[in-house]
């Protein structure tokens, strides 16, 4: 019988033949971040999840494309759904994964090891093992995470089987350094443009640069002061940013047209229509587009699931500052939080690496949560 630590030793081209979810979360993290899966090719990632979980008869299973959704149906008092990506950003020279020290500490190095393959191997760890957990357990794994919202695998649930998301409190095992991150700020992004008339350079003054009418948009924002924002105990950091720009048509003609992009992240006490007229108002007289939202979440940590959970974890929480989708659990009406390993400043990082405490720590976190009487 092979054990939890023999699976390092099963290797058959370099990495074990199989999934075993037996092994140790940071063993299981290796194997998964060996198995590409960047978005658009998760099936085979899907497919060794799947089969690692084949014989957890604890478990009703249903899967839509390379979604997979296990439930636990205990009749519990209370139900938490727990989230997780298999995707991740395009593989740029950091596969295999490999073991690195940091100032003397223990770390896996290579894609996906941060964002978020640590903390969707403590789930898939727990999913196996936690047979009798203290509330009942929908787990989410998901593809199309890190691409548009429209490919996301959690999208498509809710459109076909919104009934799966049912839950009082949600934990997305997005990197948060092992430690519970709050709500998420919402996002927006804008294009604002100046309008000119074309002419040829060498008669500039028949013409009207739209280039140089932008100036006042760059001043604007240059300017701003972005918000601290306190939403339920926690401080959001909001920003206005120009993204880029657009403008010019040739080396010998005076542009007719400038298009600055903007972004802006809003805390989550803001409304995407709020948020929309926020931006309208700081470049008034501007033609403003608004091309692209999405709602953040408030930390909902005020539920008493949520101080449960805090409490059992341990750590102080602190608001996520990028978007997550946890702002889905949230518009749905469930609390939810980030929590999972790994530094979320080198999420995509070309050189993504996990502290192998974090790991430890996380599903030790999670595994005395789900289990306490």
């Amino acid at each position: 019988m092979q054990t939890a630590s023999a699976v390092a030793l099963d290797r058959v081209g370099g990495m074990a033949s199989h999934l075993d979810l037996t092994a140790s979360s940071l063993d299981i993290t290796r194997w998964i971040c060996d198995v590409p899966s960047v978005s658009g090719n998760e099936t085979e990632l899907a497919d060794a999840i799947v089969a690692a979980l084949s014989g957890a008869t604890h478990l009703d299973f249903f899967r839509d494309g390379d979604t997979i959704v296990a439930r636990t149906n205990l009749g519990r008092a209370q139900r938490v759904v727990i989230a997780g990506h298999i995707d991740t950003v395009p593989i740029n020279n950091n596969l295999p994964t490999r073991d690195i020290e940091v100032d003397g500490e223990a770390y896996l190095w290579g894609r996906g090891t941060v964002d978020m393959k640590a903390g969707l191997a403590v789930q898939l760890k727990l999913a196996l093992e936690l047979t009798d957990p203290a509330v009942d357990i929908t787990w989410m794994w998901y593809d199309h995470e890190e691409v548009d919202a429209e490919l996301n695998g959690l999208t498509r649930l809710a459109r076909t089987r919104p009934d799966l998301f049912a839950g009082d409190f949600a934990i997305l095992g997005e990197p948060s350094n092992g430690t519970v991150e709050g709500g998420c700020n919402g996002h927006l992004r804008a294009v604002v443009r100046t309008h000119g008339v074309r002419s040829h350079s060498a008669r500039s003054w028949i013409g009207e640069n739209a280039i140089h009418k932008a100036a006042p948009v760059l001043e604007r924002l240059a300017a701003y002061t972005a918000r601290e924002v306190e939403v339920e105990g926690l401080v959001y950091r909001e920003g206005l940013n120009a993204v880029g720009i657009r403008g010019g048509i040739a080396g010998n003609v005076i542009p007719d047209l400038c298009e600055v992009e903007v972004n802006y992240r809003f805390a989550p006490n803001r409304s995407v229509e709020e948020a929309s007229q926020h931006v309208r108002e700081v470049f008034e007289g501007f033609e403003v587009e608004i091309v692209d939202s999405a709602a953040g979440a408030r930390p909902g940590l005020d539920a008493p699931i949520a101080q449960q959970f805090v409490a059992a974890v341990g750590g102080v929480p602190r608001p996520k500052y990028g978007w997550t989708d946890v702002a889905r659990f949230s518009a749905m009406g469930i609390p939810a939080v980030n929590y999972g390993p790994g530094d979320p400043h080198l999420a995509h990082h070309d050189h993504e690496q996990v502290a192998v405490a974090q790991i430890e720590d996380v599903e030790r976190g999670l595994r005395s949560w789900l289990t306490a009487p």
